[in-house]
């Protein structure tokens, strides 16, 4: 091989990897998964372990709607599931979720408990609630579909029509286990900033 076609092949390889690794900075290390459903501590670390959880679910993207310390819950906005596409946000926990959440428009809500438990420690317990988009009708979300519908004579109403027809609905599919266990790990283990 000549030096040109070493160095091309040299360019094509490191763009290769810059294009699949993209901007994700690094992999994150796995971390000690349990089948608990919640994290039992002392009451005097009630605050620390309160204010971990807000920061483990900022890192992850979930903004919080709700915040009560006397009812001793965090409720989160609902998020779109990420896809395949983006590596860098974790709230899709394997690949089946992820390619589940690139075909379909799925969205989650975290809602984070703190309260008494047994033997006097307190309880911070994590509930993932998974829901699955429901469009009524056709979507008119093509070129040229707002315009000329199919189903209609064409008329002469000029308004303009803007999305879909209707408004959408969301149907539980149940709880996302595997995103439960990946923040009560977070909470319970990483080092956060």
């Amino acid at each position: 091989m000549t030096k040109v076609a070493v160095r091309c092949s040299i360019c094509l390889l490191g763009a290769g990897l810059l294009l699949v690794a993209g901007c994700l900075s690094g992999i994150r290390p796995a971390l000690p998964h349990s089948d608990v459903s919640g994290l039992l501590f002392s009451p005097t670390s009630t605050d620390f372990y309160w204010e971990r959880a807000v920061m483990v679910l900022n890192r992850n993207h979930f903004q919080v709607a709700r915040e009560s310390r006397l009812e001793g819950i965090i409720e989160t906005q609902y998020r779109a599931g990420s896809g395949i596409l983006e590596p860098w946000h974790s709230d899709s926990v394997g690949l089946a979720s992820r390619v589940e959440s690139t075909l379909q428009s799925i969205r989650r809500r975290v809602t984070v408990s703190v309260q008494p438990g047994d033997s006097g420690k307190t309880l911070l317990s994590v509930r993932v609630d998974k829901e699955l988009e429901d469009v009524p009708g056709l979507a008119a979300n093509y070129e040229g579909g707002a315009t000329f519908p199919e189903s209609t004579v064409m008329s002469r109403d000029l308004s303009q029509v803007v999305g879909q027809t209707g408004e959408s609905r969301w149907v539980s599919i149940g709880r996302d286990r595997k995103l439960e266990q990946q923040l009560i790990s977070e909470i319970r283990y990483r080092r956060l900033p």
